[in-house]
């Protein structure tokens, strides 16, 4: 990956001992994590991390293509109008890409640290529903509310 500063990691699942599952935060009222969840969890996020660079990589050589092959667009405003738009929609899905890819490492990196499942708002536990649907969550629903009223 060229452009891209994310230093990709993976956890191999068989890596993780219960002891690791125990340690991770939960909401109140959750069960603690099982360490079948955790490796099923991590599982789903290496996946998403090579998926993602895969994406990221794909992406990136179509905007290169358009950025030189847009170059010698006619003078026609037309055109011209249509190569930017082209390229302003391949630059966001480019930025989007990195940015689902930014989060899945950061929340293997969470996970390697202990601190997966902790809001990085409250400081509470995230709840364990949320994270198995959206595993890159940093943030408790009440938190994410709030932010997203602002």
């Amino acid at each position: 990956m060229s452009s891209t500063d994310v230093t990709v990691i993976v956890i191999d699942p068989a890596d993780l001992k219960a002891a690791d599952a125990k340690k991770l935060a939960v909401r109140e009222g959750d069960d603690s994590w099982k360490l079948a969840e955790l490796r099923a969890l991590v599982t789903t996020l290496n996946e998403d991390v090579e998926r993602l660079v895969t994406e990221f990589e794909g992406v990136e050589n179509e905007l290169d293509d358009l950025l030189h092959t847009s170059e010698g667009a006619g003078d026609d405003q037309a055109d011209v109008g249509s190569s930017a738009l082209e390229r302003e929609q391949e630059m966001s899905i480019v930025n989007n890409t990195r940015d689902m890819l930014e989060q899945s490492v950061d929340a293997l990196r969470r996970v390697r640290k202990g601190t997966y499942g902790t809001c990085q708002v409250c400081g509470e536990g995230i709840g364990k529903a949320r994270l198995q649907a959206f595993p890159r969550a940093t943030h408790c629903v009440a938190c994410k509310q709030r932010e997203e009223r602002r």
